[in-house]
């Protein structure tokens, strides 16, 4: 996609968002402590997770894509070869690698801070190997452009999932969700106007 979609604030889950998750992944959410990132049609797309689930499993994925379309759209790239591409330029590409492992550094540092898990990796393959484009692509979303170069390059080779609207409908899940989609994309557009300008 030329523009991927904006950054949204990290807000708590409502009664809808919870509903929205329970229709995207076929179960109720487990240890969802915000939604780390909305698609620009209102409903979550990324959520954050408790390193510790309820019943004391540890669970090291911070963020959890749960749009389906942007998961299937995902799978198509792993299908493709693209995570294998991804892990050969790490090892030739040395300002590459130390991108992502910066990447790696800024997941831990977010999760450490709600809970340490000492022992686990942060996800994805990070630091050194490429194993899930969903997990780069969660955390590229939640952490805005910039943060993990590899999560930035698959999102800008995925379709815009949200053209054809929301992935499942939420009985009164109202207008506020999607405002803070809006919302994002007005600021974007506006921030994009200024640097413009400024550059003229």
């Amino acid at each position: 996609m030329e523009t991927p979609p904006p950054t949204t604030p990290r807000t708590g889950p409502t009664d809808a968002d919870v509903e929205a998750f329970r229709q995207q992944l076929g179960r109720p959410p487990r240890g969802l402590r915000a939604i780390a990132h909305r698609c620009p049609c209102g409903q979550p797309d990324v959520v954050e997770t408790a390193p510790r689930l309820p019943d004391g499993t540890p669970f090291p994925t911070l963020y959890y894509l749960t749009c389906p379309r942007a998961n299937s759209a995902i799978g198509t790239l792993e299908a493709n070869g693209v995570m294998k591409e991804m892990t050969e330029r790490l090892a030739e590409d040395p300002e590459l690698a130390a991108a992502y492992r910066a990447a790696h550094e800024d997941y831990l540092r977010r999760r450490d801070e709600i809970e340490e898990l000492k022992g686990f990796p942060s996800a994805g393959g990070m630091p050194d190997r490429v194993k899930c484009l969903h997990v780069l692509v969660a955390h590229a979303l939640a952490a805005g452009p910039g943060v993990n170069p590899l999560g930035d390059e698959a999102l800008a080779m995925l379709p815009q999932w949200w053209r054809k609207g929301a992935c499942v409908t939420v009985p009164d899940a109202g207008e506020k969700n999607a405002g803070h989609a809006k919302n994002a994309a007005h600021e974007e557009h506006a921030k994009n106007a200024a640097h413009e300008e400024h550059a003229e």
